[in-house]
């Protein structure tokens, strides 16, 4: 997917190109992370649809849940949730800024040259 080091760095139209590959793959994972907080919240919870959509946008965005958990099974869920939203938010995060740093680091690589090349 990357150029290797060797390679010339890839013209500005194809890096955002690129950029939006992985904007679009990010939004994904949102949206699937989000769809999973929503049903979670609707069916053990027993939220309304609204409801389970603010309350998984909230957490999946770090802020905290809305309405008070009043099962058992729905504080357990949005426990896991929580965890698993705060590792979507590294994940996500990371396809979105792998291209920027991938150039950036392959700027520094053909800048090198050969100078650390063990002879």
């Amino acid at each position: 997917m990357f150029e290797r080091r060797h390679q010339p760095i890839i013209p500005r139209k194809v890096f955002l190109r690129r950029q939006l590959y992985f904007t679009l793959v990010a939004a994904v994972i949102l949206l699937g992370s989000l769809l999973l907080g929503i049903v979670g919240y609707h069916f053990l919870e027993g939220m309304s649809w609204i409801d389970a959509l603010l309350n998984a946008a909230m957490i999946l965005g770090g802020m905290g849940p809305i309405n008070p958990m009043s099962t058992t099974a729905g504080k357990i869920f949005a426990s896991i949730y929580a965890l698993y939203s705060g590792v979507i938010f590294l994940v996500v995060a990371g396809v979105l800024f792998a291209p920027v740093f991938h150039r950036i680091l392959h700027h520094f690589h053909l800048e090198q040259g050969g100078k650390d090349q063990a002879g």
